[in-house]
């Protein structure tokens, strides 16, 4: 049995998450661990929560907790959804069908809308599924389903929620801070997301925004939970320097989500979403260069900040990715759950979003294909994304 300290570390991280971190952001960490009734640090968080506000282009103070989104996300489930909701759960990949078993302890009912986990929720189906069931009161979307690296329509979908009058609850973990999406954008009542995906920071925090809508539902829900680490109640205005914290805040993972938001805000969004685009377009195109399939059923859904690739017939995921590392330092996701052995994750999120990255991971991917015996044309595909690096456009 080998040691922890026999492995080596990876050279370069390209999985789904956690990221390599931006350096200002490891800077952050390592800044002095305040106490958390100081003053100071007080002033402190009440300006990370409104900086984080402004990342995510809303009004009022984030909501962050101090845990990583799945907790969060849960947290979500257990405040919002009261005895007598009915919720709409649109699963159209592991973590999206996932949200369903948080939603069954809460929920009087639940109607699903589930597409096989290459494809993508349509907004007709949603509008449907009102029309059949004009009592859904909640309805929950992943707008990046990480574990297929598809998107959803997050826009369309959530115009129609809102017009049937329901809450919309967004989980975007992976995608916020790598494209173009936001609370209000979307119509989202409850807005997930966090600093270990595409802002580039440590995986520690959920970072919310939440709607006056659903604040007053959370109100109403007798079953919401206080005094509990899954309340959204216990939070709601701790972001203010004159409200106490429920429990201690975790001060080192604040620091680095002030250094993550600091680097995106002065970066400017748009261009942190062109560099993600335009580094997955280049993988896109040198994966089917090489002869390999994208999972996504269309390229129009495949996401800017995760390529996910099917498995070539023969072989097992667990040998590709495991001969990427060995031989080229390079570190690739698998999928989970539906997905597990049926594709591999190519990250670009956070400071691998750059084109450069792309290059990287094909060298990689199709390198160890090639050690494990299967011929790949590595070069049409090192050609395919440097013609797309060299137009720019994503």
């Amino acid at each position: 049995m080998s040691s922890r300290s026999s492995i080596k570390p990876p050279v370069i991280t390209l999985s789904a998450g956690p990221v390599a971190l931006y350096p200002r952001v490891l800077q952050g960490l390592a800044r002095p661990v305040e106490y958390d009734y100081d003053p100071w640090f007080q002033q402190f968080y009440e300006d990370v929560a409104r900086k984080a506000a402004k990342a995510m282009r809303v009004a009022q103070p984030a909501l962050i907790l101090h845990c990583e989104p799945a907790p969060g996300i849960e947290a979500t489930a257990a405040s919002l959804i009261g005895p007598d909701d009915v919720v709409l759960n649109l699963a159209s990949g592991v973590y999206g069908k996932g949200f369903g078993y948080w939603s069954a302890r809460y929920h009087k009912e639940m109607v699903e809308i589930e597409v096989p986990f290459n494809e993508s929720i349509g907004p007709a189906a949603v509008a449907a599924a009102f029309k059949q069931r004009p009592d859904i009161k909640v309805v929950s979307l992943v707008h990046h389903d990480t574990p297929s690296g598809t998107i959803n329509p997050a826009r369309e979908i959530g115009k129609i929620v809102r017009d049937h009058g329901a809450l919309l609850i967004v989980d975007a973990v992976s995608s916020f801070g790598g494209m173009d999406i936001h609370p209000d954008d979307c119509f989202a009542d409850v807005f997930i997301t966090g600093p270990g995906k595409c802002l580039g920071g440590a995986p520690g925090l959920t970072v919310m925004s939440v709607s006056e809508r659903a604040w007053q539902h959370i109100a109403a829900n007798p079953k919401a939970p206080f005094a509990s680490a899954l309340s959204l109640k216990d939070w709601k205005d701790a972001w203010s320097k004159d409200k106490p914290f429920p429990f201690t805040p975790s001060v080192a993972e604040v620091n680095g989500l002030d250094a993550a938001l600091d680097q995106y805000l002065e970066e400017g969004a748009e261009k942190v979403w062109h560099r993600h685009a335009l580094t997955a377009r280049a993988t896109r195109a040198g994966i089917q260069a090489m002869g390999l399939s994208l999972w996504a059923k269309s390229e129009a859904i495949a996401s800017p900040t995760c390529t996910a690739v099917k498995v070539p017939d023969g072989m097992k995921d667990s040998d590709i990715i495991a001969a990427a590392r060995a031989e080229f330092g390079v570190v690739f996701s698998s999928g989970r759950n539906d997905t597990l052995g049926k594709l591999i994750r190519i990250g670009h999120m956070g400071p691998v979003a750059e084109p450069i990255y792309a290059i990287v991971a094909l060298t990689a991917f199709g390198g160890a294909l090639r050690k494990l015996g299967r011929k790949v044309d590595l070069g049409a595909g090192i050609e395919a994304a440097s013609a797309v690096i060299a137009q720019g456009k994503a």
